[in-house]
């Protein structure tokens, strides 16, 4: 999945978004997502790398639990046949949850 394809994929799930951060002063009011590719696992043998597999991470941060939210970003992300694993958990210092998928495209 290249760039453009995770970008298109990231504006059907409606809420604003941007890759690893928004600048500062430009976040918005939750809810809102972020996302980043922080590695790639690559298949190669005999010194040929075959093919290679963007690890991405879109997180989701809301100031309050929203089930009908995160259903409806699992909702595009299988439309889009991506197998994800995911993840929560409360930022104190910022007063918000983040809900975390894992997943390599």
């Amino acid at each position: 999945m290249t760039y453009e394809e995770i970008n298109d994929m990231m504006a059907e799930m409606g809420l604003p978004y941007a890759y690893h951060h928004f600048a500062e002063g430009e976040s918005p009011a939750p809810p809102f997502l972020l996302f980043l590719t922080p590695g790639e696992d690559t298949f190669s043998a005999d010194n040929i790398a075959y093919h290679s597999f963007k690890q991405l991470d879109i997180e989701l941060y809301t100031d309050k639990k929203n089930p009908a939210m995160e259903e409806e970003i699992e909702a595009v992300l299988t439309q889009h046949e991506i197998y994800f694993t995911k993840a929560e958990a409360w930022i104190e210092s910022e007063k918000l949850y983040e809900v975390l998928y894992e997943m390599e495209v």
